[in-house]
């Protein structure tokens, strides 16, 4: 037989036989098992206690992984420093910053570039660019018609930024500009938004028509892929790298995408999501999601199975409130490290690290 490159069906090249595919199953073997649950390492409450309205729709890091956002149905941004919040007791806690907005909050973007920038968008439709410093909006973006579930900050041109909305429109913006730069407009409503980490021309929209829509700005008449496999809306697209995407639905999976090669990688079933937004969060190899189950799901990204789980336990008593109506709302990697913001519809924030 002549000697050949071949794609099995696991997506693994292979050399005369196995030693290629066998050098990569060792390291994700090794990879997969060196976790297999997660400890609490910091935990605080978002609202409080007597107040139901305490959703946390997202939660996510600075550039530099030393400060994170909260927002959600509460109407608030809050900052706080990440070492204080896992160095100091839970009763102290107090975010550093928090600003006021006039409607429920469903996404954040911080800006990769400066430090001090941080875009939301809410359920009025509204996408806002605030100064953490200051406190201060620096522009506000009105041209949504119902409600904007999703924005992102380019991480290779820090001027720009993208929507998505219920009004089936995606929008690019400028911080330079008032008006938004780019309209795309879609058939169905618009769940999640993304750049492609290692370019500002291509981006990810996640639709409720059940498909995955990559993009190139340039040329936006039609998609340059459509993703097709999930069941029910896709609610969170998020780049593993500048080739790999992972999605979201409420079909109960999440899914892994090759957009170079316009390929599906994987499948991953374990978690408990056919009604809400639960969150999604990646690093280059894990992949974090939460459930209606109130637990925190961890893959590895060629296991389809969960490697870890976590499950938030109630405040209140259980005989006293039912505690399956709560559900994890937000997650949020630190970089490439094993630790992770999560958060739920109580409120309730937890920092986790992936344990052996």
């Amino acid at each position: 037989m002549p000697e050949q490159r071949e794609r099995d069906s696991h997506g693994l090249l292979n050399r005369e036989g196995y030693s290629e595919g066998l050098e990569d199953f060792q390291s994700v073997l090794s990879t997969f098992t060196r976790y297999s649950r997660f400890r609490v390492v910091a935990e605080l409450r978002h609202g409080d206690l007597f107040h139901s309205a305490n959703i946390v729709s997202s939660i996510e890091f600075d550039r530099d992984d030393e400060l994170f956002a909260t927002a959600g149905v509460s109407r608030r941004i809050k900052i706080f420093e990440f070492s204080s919040v896992v160095n100091e007791p839970a009763d102290v806690q107090c975010p550093v910053a928090e600003m006021s907005t006039r409607s429920k909050l469903s996404c954040l973007s911080w800006n990769k570039y400066a430090k001090n920038q941080i875009a939301s968008s809410d359920y009025e439709g509204i996408v806002t660019v605030w100064d953490v410093t200051t406190r201060q909006s620096v522009m506000e973006y009105e041209e949504h018609e119902k409600r904007a579930w999703s924005v992102d900050f380019s991480r290779t041109e820090p001027s720009m930024l993208i929507s998505g909305s219920d009004d089936c429109k995606v929008k690019v913006w400028c911080t330079k500009q008032e008006a938004s730069v780019l309209n795309i407009d879609m058939k169905a409503n618009i769940c999640s938004v993304k750049y492609n980490p290692g370019s500002s021309i291509h981006v990810a929209v996640g639709s409720a028509d059940h498909h995955i829509h990559y993009y190139d700005l340039r040329k936006t008449n039609q998609p340059l892929y459509v993703f097709s496999g999930h069941r029910k809306a896709v609610s969170y697209v998020k780049f593993m790298s500048s080739n790999e995407l992972a999605s979201a639905s409420t079909d109960n999976t999440l899914r892994l995408w090759d957009v170079k090669e316009n390929v599906p990688l994987r499948t991953f079933r374990g978690h408990t999501n056919e009604k809400n937004f639960v969150g999604l969060t990646v690093n280059s190899e894990y992949i974090a999601c939460g459930s209606e189950t109130n637990e925190v799901y961890v893959y590895h990204k060629a296991i389809s199975k969960p490697a870890a789980w976590h499950k938030f336990s109630s405040d209140v008593d259980e005989a006293e409130e039912d505690t399956g109506s709560y559900f994890i709302s937000a997650v949020c990697w630190k970089s490439e490290s094993p630790t992770m913001l999560t958060a739920n519809s109580q409120g309730t924030i937890k920092v986790l690290v992936l344990a052996p």
